[in-house]
């Protein structure tokens, strides 16, 4: 079984856990909302959502007045999922469409003010992730901006609880580069979603951002859980206080 079909077939098999209008996953909290403030100016702009899963990101960029999105995933059943939301909630100029974003190269040829995408390159392996990071290059306009958040490369092994997020991983830190950890992340609910990491190091991604054409220094993030959160839910958010979650990277293309 390829990683391509591991990928698919588990968000097809859970597609209506992460269905949601509202923060729901640890990751709403710790990481999108972070994000979508990075990804601004955000009016008036068209984007690329990649990765989009069901539309989560995509909506929240509408309702910042993006001009379009287009949010392209490999789950058919994470697409179904945002176009029924499209219907209930129907926001213009936002659009879905099912790919593999490793293998078609043509998946798609415009140009966008704006590629983002929210937990994707931890899906991929170092090719995949360096041949994905070269196509977006290829579709921002000149000054456009790439915005991405992955698992944090350390946490799998700084934490060994499993609530609410973790990785199980295979090797250290160098060691394990390239193999897949599996995980979970749960909702606020106390229910989990399996999700996947291949491991990377900080440096692997900072040296795909180079082989992909982008030149600029990136925009940095460690993401991760503030006093705030703990006073919202201390269960729920108390076992993460203190550790790397999450990078989110800004760059702009030249």
């Amino acid at each position: 079984m390829t990683m391509t079909q591991d990928t698919r077939q588990i968000y097809n098999a859970q597609a209506g856990q992460w269905t949601r209008d509202e923060p729901v996953l640890l990751s709403d909290y710790s990481a999108r909302p972070f994000l979508l403030e990075m990804c601004e100016p955000i009016a008036g702009c068209s984007i690329l959502d990649l990765g989009c899963g069901e539309g989560y990101v995509s909506r929240e960029l509408m309702k910042r007045k993006a001009k379009r999105t287009l949010g392209i995933d490999i789950s058919e059943n994470m697409i179904e999922s945002a176009r029924k939301q499209q219907l209930n909630e129907p926001y213009e100029g936002l659009e879905y469409a099912v790919g593999d974003l490793r293998e078609e190269d043509d998946l798609c040829v415009e140009s966008f003010d704006l590629v983002v995408a929210v937990f994707l390159f931890n899906y991929m392996t170092l090719s995949e992730t360096r041949r994905t990071l070269q196509r977006a290059f290829s579709v921002l306009e000149s000054g456009g901006r790439l915005v991405f958040a992955v698992p944090h490369p350390a946490l799998p092994f700084l934490k060994e609880d499993k609530f609410p997020f973790y990785f199980d991983a295979t090797g250290g830190y160098f060691s394990g580069r390239d193999q897949r950890f599996a995980g979970e992340i749960w909702r606020r609910d106390g229910s989990p979603v399996k999700v996947q990491c291949v491991h990377k190091t900080i440096e692997d991604y900072f040296r795909c951002l180079k082989d992909a054409g982008f030149r600029l220094m990136p925009d940095v993030h460690e993401l991760k859980i503030n006093d705030e959160h703990v006073k919202q839910d201390p269960k729920f958010f108390g076992p993460l206080l203190d550790l790397p979650l999450h990078l989110a990277f800004e760059i702009e293309k030249q």
